[in-house]
Order: structure tokens, then C-alpha cells, then sequence
């Protein structure tokens, strides 16, 4: 399906990122005319791969009129965004008490201000799964109640990335509103076979802990002290945990009875045949989640978070004439919309605009 030579279509991202929500929607043949965000490290990756502007500004700062100028010409503007996520994790709601004054809720408020000056005739957002509660986060209330009174037709839910070609089970919640019409995400195009590990990465070569590959410089591992190396010596291959330690290498956390739950959430391995866990930002550890590599002695590299977020090998990070900074790069392809979801919430885009522009 493409769109339609008649209707003249401009797509903005805000909290643009390194750019996966946008590379979607350039697969897919949209005309994006800027992404925005804050981090003015993402500028090379997202230009570079994009062909598009990259404005550094906190989206808090930026004016409807701004927007109007970057859509001047357009019969359809479409505004889509993935606010940062952390306020809202899973790790954060343990110990997060919402307060509406609280600055780190405010981008959502921002984005839903966009909303509600500028009206664009579609409306994406992107976010972690648990923030689909209006009731426990008033700040997702307050955008859907701006959709309903600005006229828009919206329709929500969680998803699991894997559905949709991604080799993680990522749960997102994936919202899509219009003023021209009913609209809504596709429908899954991996539900019976979802793409392994082994399908993603299991062609790279092997590399060790604190080392790259000579030839994919973004293939590259980070070093592990000598507690790590001989915890994941330890760990069976193909999806062990910690559960197989023996006492001295548990952290003392561990030992505890409210700890023991953790055994199978982190340091644990990848498994060849499913999908992977959630990719974050601190995939490059062993400590935060089940990044063990399968059956090499680290932590997955760069190269194969990246693949797990579905980006093209060609897509580059980082200008390769600076200096490679292993957590910053990680931040950006753990932090990013991984592209073929973002090219699922694209295709539903086109696929309305089919029905509802002329």
C-alpha cells in the first residue's frame, strides 16, 4: 500500500530520539520534516539515517506555532512521540508516588499541550505498558480527555512487539487517534512465529568481554569485572540463571527472602529460540535484566541490541570519527522505538489515510 500521490502528509516526531520511530515511518514512505528532543547527541544518528532535521529543544519549550511552520503546506499533519518512559517503568512503580507537580511527569503534559494548540489530523503515542491506567496516572487521563474534546477518534492498547516482527517480548502501549475517522493499529504480522534470538543475532561472530569485532566496530561488548565473569561461567548456556549459583557469588541482596525473586530477572542468558527480554538502556550489564549473552561469557553487544531493536546493520549511532562511548550508544538504541513496530504503527496510519483522506 502507498500513499496517495493527492494528499500532501507531513509526520513530526517528538522526543525523536536516535530515530526508530521515525525510520518506521520513512520505510513506509511518509515525509517526515523533523524529529525533536532534547539529547543533541542523537543529531548525527538521526539525520544521518533519516534525511531529516533534528531540532535540539525540550519539547516543554517548544510553541504551536513552531509546529505550524514545519507543517506549512500540508493537508495532513501527523504528530506522533514517545515520551521518556522512566517516570513510569516497572522498576519505578514500586517506589513512585504520583504528584502532578512532579517534574519528571511533565512530558506527557507537553505533548498533550501540542495536542491540544495545533489539532494535527493524527495523533501516535508510544509508551511502557503500565502507563495504560488513567485512573492510577491522571496524566494519561488528562491526554485522552484532550483527544475527546479536541474531536478525536482514538483507540488504545498494550502490545507485545514480538507480534509484530521484533525479537523481544516487548509490552507497549500503542495509542492512535484521528479527527478524520475510526482508526486503529493492525493487526499482528508475527503472532505464530516470532522472530528468535538465534534468527537475529546468531550470524555475528564471536567476540570476547571488553572487545569488538575488526570488522563492525558497533559489535562490541563491555568488559566484566571478575565477579561477573565468573557468575556467568556459572550460568548454564541457553537461558540459565542465577538460580544455578552457588552462595558466593549471590549478592547479598539476593540472600535475602524478598530478594530471591530476582534470581531469575537478572544475570540470567538469552535463549537461542524465543525472543528476547525488553531491551533498556543498560542492556551492556548483566545485573539489570537477562542480557547474558546464550552461550558466549558477556554481555550482548551493541551490534546485537540493535538487531534486537530491529535497526538495519547500516544504521549508524554514532559519527565514527569520535570516540566510542559504549553507555551513551546503549542509551540511545535502549531507549529507541524498536522500527518494525514503529513501522506496524505507521502501515495503520497509511492504511487510514487510504479510507479517510482524499
Amino acid at each position: 500500500m502507498t500513499l496517495k500521490r493527492s494528499v500532501n502528509v507531513k509526520v513530526i516526531d517528538v522526543f525523536s530520539g536516535i530515530g526508530g520511530l521515525t525510520h518506521g515511518f520513512v520505510l513506509e514512505g511518509f515525509d517526515v520534516v523533523a524529529g525533536i528532543d532534547i539529547d543533541g547527541a542523537c543529531r548525527y544518528g538521526y539525520e544521518r539515517n533519516n534525511g531529516c532535521r533534528f531540532i535540539q529543544k525540550d519539547v516543554a519549550q517548544i510553541r504551536a506555532r513552531e509546529l505550524e511552520e514545519l507543517y506549512r503546506g500540508s493537508k495532513v499533519r501527523v504528530l506522533v512521540g514517545c515520551a521518556p518512559c522512566q517516570p513510569f517503568s516497572t522498576l519505578n512503580l514500586g517506589r513512585v508516588v504520583y504528584k502532578s507537580s512532579d517534574r519528571k511527569w511533565k512530558s506527557l503534559d507537553s505533548f498533550r499541550r501540542l495536542v491540544s494548540k495545533v489539532r494535527p489530523e493524527i495523533v501516535s503515542m508510544e509508551n511502557v505498558a503500565e502507563l495504560a491506567n488513567p485512573k492510577k496516572f491522571p496524566v494519561f487521563g488528562r491526554f485522552l480527555k484532550t483527544l475527546q474534546r479536541c474531536g478525536y477518534t482514538y483507540q488504545y492498547s498494550v502490545v507485545d512487539a514480538s507480534r509484530y516482527g521484533v525479537p523481544q517480548h516487548r509490552k507497549r502501549l500503542v495509542l492512535l487517534a484521528s479527527r478524520l475517522g475510526s482508526i486503529s493499529l493492525i493487526g499482528a504480522t508475527h503472532s505464530n512465529r516470532p522472530v528468535s534470538v538465534e534468527r537475529a543475532i546468531g550470524d555475528l561472530p564471536p567476540i570476547r568481554a571488553g572487545h569488538s569485532s575488526k570488522s563492525d566496530w558497533l559489535h562490541r561488548a563491555s568488559n566484566l569485572s571478575c565477579l561477573n565473569m565468573k557468575r556467568i561461567k556459572a550460568t548454564p548456556k541457553n537461558g540459565g540463571s542465577a538460580t544455578s549459583w552457588g552462595p558466593d557469588l549471590l549478592p547479598k541482596c539476593y540472600k535475602k527472602k524478598k530478594g530471591q525473586s530476582y534470581r531469575c530477572t537478572v544475570y540470567g542468558r538469552m535463549k537461542w529460540s524465543e525472543p528476547a527480554p525488553t531491551i533498556t538502556t543498560q542492556f551492556n550489564t548483566l545485573g539489570t535484566g537477562r542480557f547474558g549473552h546464550p552461550t558466549q561469557n558477556r554481555a550482548i553487544s551493541l551490534r546485537e541490541a540493535a538487531r534486537l531493536q530491529t535497526f538495519p546493520d547500516a544504521y549508524e549511532f554514532q559519527d565514527p570519527s569520535e570516540k566510542m562511548r559504549i553507555s551513551k550508544v546503549a542509551q540511545h538504541i535502549g531507549n529507541a522505538v524498536p522500527v518494525e513496530l514503529a513501522r506496524a504503527i505507521a502501515a495503520s496510519v497509511k492504511g487510514h489515510l487510504s479510507r479517510f483522506a482524499t
